[in-house]
């Protein structure tokens, strides 16, 4: 037995008002089961929406909620309610990434995926890591060639003892010229920024760099 809070998540697919009773039912029985196993329940989340589609209120705020809280548990009647098809293995590796523990009726305690399903989400797991990688590849590439053509980023940052400096929150447009009169493309710049501690997207140094030659007509 726990003293762990869950959550709850029970769907419907339409918004007929025969679903009602759909709804009421899962949360109670959901309510008995997670109470059976010693859990205190902490929100009840519901949606009457399509499985196949993710942009779902309930579930949208269910995800919030877990992360704000820092919920481990979520209790549903089957997998299908979480999703159908592609939007479900979507959910289930949302909650998989946040080490989410799921607990559904049907299986009278932790889900039981098939082979198939667990194999997706160990190749979906195993991509991101990889993207991880790749992404992280890059940003020491930027950084390298940046360092290799002259760029000195301790001398731009208050942290690292130029008073004069930006704040990392700031735009760093000095930054974002001299990289770009050096060479390097926006996206090369994005990432190097962003080993910086400046969490810009490609678009908004695009962006700023435009206003900047337009501005000083360069």
């Amino acid at each position: 037995m726990t003293n762990s809070k869950a959550v709850l998540y029970c769907r419907v697919s339409t918004e007929k008002e025969t679903q009602d009773t759909s709804i009421e039912r899962q949360e109670i029985e959901l309510r008995e089961f997670a109470q059976s196993k010693g859990y205190e329940i902490a929100k009840v989340f519901t949606d009457r929406h399509s499985g196949y589609d993710i942009d779902r209120e309930g579930l949208l705020d269910l995800l919030e909620f877990i992360k704000d809280y820092h919920i481990s548990t979520l209790f549903v009647q089957d997998e299908t309610r979480l999703g159908r098809g592609n939007g479900r293995m979507a959910v289930l590796h949302l909650l998989q990434k946040m080490n989410v523990d799921i607990f559904t009726l049907s299986d009278s305690g932790n889900i039981q995926l098939n082979d198939m399903d667990t194999m997706l989400l160990e190749i979906l797991a195993l991509v991101e890591e990889y993207q991880r990688k790749l992404h992280n590849a890059k940003i020491r590439r930027g950084m390298k060639r940046a360092v290799q053509n002259g760029y000195r980023p301790e001398n731009n940052l208050k942290v690292r003892g130029n008073p004069e400096g930006r704040e990392r929150i700031e735009i760093p447009i000095e930054q974002i010229i001299s990289l770009r009169e050096k060479g390097m493309t926006f996206e090369e710049i994005t990432a190097t920024l962003k080993g910086l501690g400046f969490q810009l997207s490609k678009a908004t140094v695009h962006r700023r760099y435009k206003e900047y030659v337009e501005e000083h007509g360069k």
